[in-house]
């Protein structure tokens, strides 16, 4: 059962919610960049580490699960919907860039949800996929919204994309403070010092990936070949004839 979009936004709104936002945020930035001009969707409860692109994106836009419902974001004009996992209510390979965030662990269809990024995703487009770490202190933490649904770990995670054909082309980690409201305020040295001393306690799992196209070969079709004509070279008199 997925989190209500109420609890969610309680939770973005302590301290703690705002530190996990800092970090994921960050490494969002780090793979894309300030993703200029290109269109971009936040999937699930994603909107916490988007707003960093909008001023240089194309299009910033949200769909959140009907089973957790919508909020109006952003607060000065709503650019999020309420949508179903399996039919997200968007054409054909309309984004650049992909962030689902609070959207697979607890999908009842996580390859279904996938395989609908697939199709929105445009041909040379990336998405990103946050998820609790199976064997981080957040996956256990149930007072945050990561604390539910199923955690993955990184290989599980890359055969669940390979799945939705969604090719694997990068990971990281990311939130090694401990779950604690009372620790947020050390987000940050948790966070340098974790990830070279500890990588395997991270709180979460980010992977890249990019949208798997193949060629389709033409089929052939029989044609009755013409005889060909043979052209002499220039300059090269003809072979003459035996008599």
């Amino acid at each position: 059962m997925r989190r209500d979009v109420l609890e969610l936004r309680q939770f973005y709104a302590s301290p703690l919610g705002q530190a996990a936002r800092a970090m994921v945020s960050r490494k969002v930035l780090e793979a894309w960049g300030d993703a200029h001009g290109l269109d971009v969707l936040a999937l699930g409860y994603a909107t916490p580490f988007v707003a960093p692109l909008q001023p240089a994106a194309r299009r910033v836009v949200a769909a959140m699960p009907a089973q957790q419902g919508v909020e109006v974001w952003p607060a000065a004009r709503n650019l999020a919907t309420l949508a179903a996992e399996d039919a997200l209510p968007f054409p054909n390979a309309l984004f650049d860039r992909i962030l689902l965030v609070h959207a697979v662990e607890e999908s009842p269809d996580p390859v279904a949800l996938l395989r609908e990024v697939w199709r929105v995703l445009a041909p040379s487009g990336r998405v990103v996929v946050a998820v609790a770490a199976r064997n981080g202190l957040w996956a256990d933490a149930e007072k945050t919204p990561f604390g539910h649904g199923r955690p993955y770990s990184r290989s599980q995670l890359a055969e669940l994309l390979r799945d939705a054909e969604l090719e694997p082309s990068g990971w990281t980690r990311a939130l090694y403070v401990p779950p604690i409201g009372w620790m947020a305020g050390w987000a940050e040295g948790f966070e340098q010092v974790g990830s070279r001393l500890w990588p395997g306690f991270a709180g979460l799992v980010l992977m890249e990936a990019v949208k798997q196209t193949f060629a389709v070969k033409p089929k052939g079709v029989r044609a009755r070949a013409a005889r060909p004509v043979l052209v002499p070279a220039r300059g090269v008199a003809p072979a003459s004839r035996a008599r």
